[in-house]
Order: structure tokens, then sequence, then C-alpha cells
């Protein structure tokens, strides 16, 4: 009876793993194949942003933190980025390194103060010391105030490659968004994130443990700052230009938004969230109706009918389910 029971465990494993493989490949190719058939920069668009909502779903999805502050960090970097390759002419591989870096080094002195405290007290410190970062791009003379980095070059890549096109430029964010999602999931199924889930599961029992609780926090904040700097450092080139709106608290608002339309816990939600977000600012943008009001609407609905998101409501029924899929929130 064991055996058989074995033997149905390892069947369904398998079944699960060969649909999930089909879903990867089947979107890997409509990456590959949607620049013929849609504007490169909306899709560029769509991806920075859905790399940003994976990398905001790090922190609130898989370690319970809400942050209200995390355009500092996907604004900070694109500022950082352009600079660095319109004034001091770095390529952009360098450009994007620096932007990463300084969002890191952003989310550790920010993590540093905020990992102290819990719950509300946690965002509205995360809040604060966003704004403050705001005020300071407004005031520091290499941002060039509300008019922006502008005409930011987009140069060549590794030296060769011309991201002028818009086509090179597209397989180039593809290429990054792909990275961050596998350095995303590579970090959620380490050891270094299942101890992340009990940490958000029962944070009192991971003390009682003997886990250094602030250390991990604040590792998780780290990673979840440099991947959000990622994804503003490669915005940044596609638009060739970083502003204040970057680092607005309506940015950070944007990013919870996308990720609770998705689903939180998942590794997909926060990717549909941002596609269907950008896709309604995008088309809606010329309509009668504010945008903000619309997606404000389509918010609404989906938390009365999708209480754990959309992809969430769909990993949790009994068709997600018997596919393979697992809601882990």
């Amino acid at each position: 009876m064991a055996d058989i029971t074995e033997t149905i465990r390892t069947e369904k494993s398998r079944t699960a793993f060969s649909v999930q493989a089909g879903f990867l490949v089947i979107g890997l190719l409509l990456l590959l194949l949607a620049p013929f058939f849609f504007y490169p920069i909306f899709l560029m668009k769509l991806l920075c942003f859905a790399l940003f909502a994976c990398a905001f779903n790090l922190l609130l999805g898989y370690t319970g933190l809400l942050s209200f502050g995390h355009a500092t960090f996907f604004g900070g970097a694109a500022y950082f980025t352009a600079y660095t390759v319109k004034a001091w002419g770095l390529p952009p591989e360098l450009g994007i390194l620096v932007g990463v870096a300084g969002a890191a080094f952003l989310g550790l002195v920010m993590g540093f103060f905020a990992i102290r405290r819990q719950g509300i007290y946690f965002a509205m410190i995360t809040l604060a010391l966003s704004q403050m970062f705001f005020f300071f791009c407004l005031q520091a003379s290499f941002t060039e105030g509300e008019d922006g980095i502008q005409s930011v070059p987009r140069g060549h890549l590794f030296g060769f490659i011309d991201l002028n096109s818009s086509t090179g430029m597209y397989y180039f964010v593809l290429a990054v968004f792909i990275i961050g999602i596998a350095i995303i999931w590579r970090f959620i199924n380490s050891p270094f994130g299942m101890i992340l889930k009990s940490i958000r599961e029962n944070e009192q029992r991971a003390i009682s443990l003997g886990y250094s609780v602030a250390r991990y926090k604040l590792g998780a904040f780290v990673m979840s700052a440099a991947l959000a700097g990622l994804a503003g450092a490669v915005k940044s080139l596609v638009f060739q230009f970083a502003t204040l709106t970057d680092v607005a608290w309506q940015m950070s608002g944007e990013v919870i938004l996308m990720t609770l339309l998705g689903g939180i816990g998942t590794l997909i939600g926060p990717i549909f969230g941002a596609g269907l977000v950008v896709v309604l600012q995008n088309y809606l943008a010329t309509s009668e109706f504010p945008v903000t009001i619309i997606t404000g609407v389509v918010f609404m609905v989906c938390v009365l009918i999708f209480r754990r998101g959309i992809v969430g409501e769909f990993y949790a029924s009994r068709l997600g389910r018997k596919l393979g899929f697992e809601y882990r929130r």
C-alpha cells in the first residue's frame, strides 16, 4: 500500500513538473516572438515593472514585510545609472551595476532602521525614509530637479551590441528579466528562502529555533532592493531618462497594487499584475476617465472576488491543483 501511494505521489510530481515546464516554454516562446507583434517600448516597460513587482513580492510575499518605500530603490537606481552613463560615459552594463549597487546600499541603510519595527510601524518608517530620499532627489544638483536626467545614451552593450535598436534593446531587457526571475526563484527555494517563509508564518518560533531574524530580514530587504534597482536601472536606459516620478510615493503604491492584483506569495502573480496595470495605463491613457480611477475600480473588484489575487486564486482552485500548482501564501 505504501509503495502504491509513493508511486502515485511520484507520478503526480512528474506530471506537475511537465505541466509547469510546458507553461515555461510557451511563455518564453511568446516573449521571444512578442516584439514582432507588439510595440517594443511597451513590452520593455511591462518587463521592467514585472521585475520590479517580483522584487517587491520577494519582501512582502515571502518575508511578510510590507514596504511603502520601494520607489527609493527603483528610482534611485534609475538616477544612478542615468547619471553615470550620461555624465561619466560608462557603458550600459557598468551603469546598471552602479545602479544596482546604489539600490542595494540604500536598501541596507533603510532596512537597518526599518526592520527594528513590525507591521504598520515598519511600513511607515519605509515611507518616511522614502520621502526623505524623494526630497533629496528634488534638491540634489546631479538629478537636475524637476526636469530629471534626460537624453540618456543607451550605448553599446559590451562594446559591440547596439542598444539604440529597439529590437536589440528588447532582447537585452528580456535577458535581464529572465536572469532576475531566475535569481528570485533560486533565492526563495534556497535554505535562506525557507527560513524567510518560516519568519513570515511565525516569527517568534523562528527566534526560538535560534535564527537571527533581524539578519535574515535585512538580507531579504537588501536583495529585494537590489532587484528593484535592477528594474529601475534598465528602465532608465529604455526610456532614456530618470525623473522624480520614479522615486515618488505613488510608484511605491503602484508596485503594491501590481503585487496584490496578481497574488502575493506566487512567482507568476506579480508578473501578471504588472502586465494588467501597464496595459490599463497604456490603453486607457487617452480615455475620458482618469486611469487611476479605473485602476482603483479594477483593484476593488479583484480584492472582493479574488482574495488571494488572480493567480493566487487560480493556484488555490481545483484546476490549479490538478495542474500541479500550489498556493504557498
